[in-house]
């Protein structure tokens, strides 16, 4: 038994419109414009008191207990700077033409890992890391994808829209999603995921080791894997100082990914995320609640002054 998880209120539906629009203007910075403007919009975040400060403190105190006290606090302002700068560049991934924001790529290493070969398809997991949805935007671009989708309360159409642009088809996280995923790799097609956002309790999950501590974690990568005979390959998009642009990284995916043994297949699949998080460890997301749901009898963790 897991403990439970508090939902968030819809926002009003004029959110969309406002939203939108600022992101529109923002589409128009530079991109080394944008990523000075996140470093302050970070800064201001570490400054006043909310709830992504001291949610990433708590994940970077939980995951790294063997740095002191000064060594953490400076790993977390810099991985606060990063967050602010995932902010302020979204929009211009979301929302300037393709092949502009493709060649912000300067670099790819492990081209290779992403070969599709034998006819079998290639699931591809980008973690919340770096430049993620760079990353989809870029797989779209080397074969026929098709991406796994979380709908969205606000700007939906925006953000499906966006990753579609190099044609890939966009699922929900439903059982028909899920089928298009199975149907795309029995074709020989990439198919894209982010391999650490915590599911539904209804849907295939078990509690495995990231970074010493039990998360909750999907099992949907290792089914598909067996299924279908599918590879499964790493992809993040590192930000590079100064709004130089963007580096990608491909890394095989850590053996036992496809296990039958729900553990240990979900074990690998964190140990894959953190040897991602490893090449970039300020540029994750330590914002996002990844321990939220708990094992019985543990505590909750994100509670406590902000």
């Amino acid at each position: 038994m897991a403990k439970g998880r508090s939902r968030s209120k819809p926002l009003p539906p004029w959110v969309n419109a406002v939203l939108a629009g600022v992101l529109h203007l923002l589409a128009r910075l530079p991109l080394s414009v944008a990523h000075r403007i996140g470093q302050v919009l970070g800064w201001l975040m570490l400054k006043i008191p909310n709830k992504q400060r001291r949610n990433a403190l708590i994940n970077i105190r939980v995951c790294f207990p063997g740095l002191d006290e000064a060594a953490r606090r400076a790993f977390w302002r810099r991985s606060m700077v990063e967050y602010g700068k995932t902010y302020l560049e979204i929009a211009y991934l979301w929302l300037r033409p393709a092949e502009q924001v493709l060649g912000e790529i300067r670099e790819v290493d492990g081209l290779d890992r992403l070969r599709r070969e034998d006819g079998r398809g290639v699931i591809v997991l980008s973690p919340h890391l770096g430049a993620w949805e760079l990353a989809g935007l870029y797989l779209s671009s080397l074969g026929p994808t098709t991406t796994l989708y979380k709908p969205q309360p606000v700007l939906d159409r925006l953000i499906a829209r966006a990753r579609a642009r190099r044609g890939a088809v966009v699922v929900p996280i439903t059982a028909q999603g899920i089928r298009g995923l199975l149907q795309a790799l029995r074709c020989g097609e990439f198919v894209g995921v982010l391999p650490d956002q915590e599911p539904k309790a209804d849907r295939g999950a078990v509690f495995a080791p990231f970074f010493g501590v039990p998360a909750y974690t999907m099992l949907l990568v290792s089914r598909m894997a067996r299924k279908t005979g599918a590879r499964v390959v790493f992809l993040i998009v590192e930000r590079l100082p100064r709004g130089a642009g963007y580096r990608a990284h491909c890394l095989a995916a850590p053996e036992g990914i496809d296990a039958e043994d729900e553990l240990v297949a979900a074990s690998a699949l964190n140990r894959g995320v953190e040897a991602c998080i490893r090449i970039c460890p300020e540029q994750y997301i330590w914002p996002y609640k990844r321990f939220r749901t708990r094992p019985e009898g543990m505590e909750r963790l994100y509670t406590g002054p902000l």
